[in-house]
């Protein structure tokens, strides 16, 4: 899969877009086709500054592309991190569920991802079960679980 390439469901007319920031190539595969199989329009990316590009080039910003619904970003990224990308679009007016992933997240970074307002945390290696369910309930989408 190409990066940036959009990946959709056919018998799905108008699913959420989800961009999906994630450095590690086979994590991102497999993510893409969890998010993909739920229902979702996945945006995959390969880094910091790929995810910051493309939310520069949203209509919030001048751009032409139709800003996501939920961005799923892992934090440690080369490039731009996470936390700096959500603090970007945050700046930018981009108002959307933001979910953060990581390995190695400390409590600091954790509070920094709070005060950023992010939805969601998910520690890595993540349950599939566990994303999908996070990010319908992040997007508010139909048959979200609460938990």
């Amino acid at each position: 899969m190409l990066p940036g390439t959009c990946v959709m469901m056919p018998s799905e007319p108008h699913p959420l877009r989800i961009l999906l920031a994630e450095d590690d190539e086979e994590m991102r595969s497999l993510l893409t086709l969890t998010l993909v199989r739920a229902g979702f329009a996945v945006v995959a990316l390969e880094d910091g500054y790929e995810l910051a590009d493309y939310v520069s080039l949203t209509r919030v910003c001048g751009g032409p592309l139709s800003p996501p619904d939920l961005i799923l970003s892992d934090i440690q990224m080369p490039g731009r991190t996470g936390l700096e990308v959500l603090a970007q679009t945050q700046a930018a007016g981009l108002a959307c569920p933001v979910i953060l992933l990581s390995s190695f997240a400390d409590e600091e970074t954790r509070e920094e991802a709070r005060r950023l307002g992010v939805r969601a945390f998910l520690d890595k290696p993540v349950d599939l079960e566990v994303l999908r369910d996070t990010v319908r309930e992040a997007a508010g989408a139909p048959g979200a679980s609460l938990r």
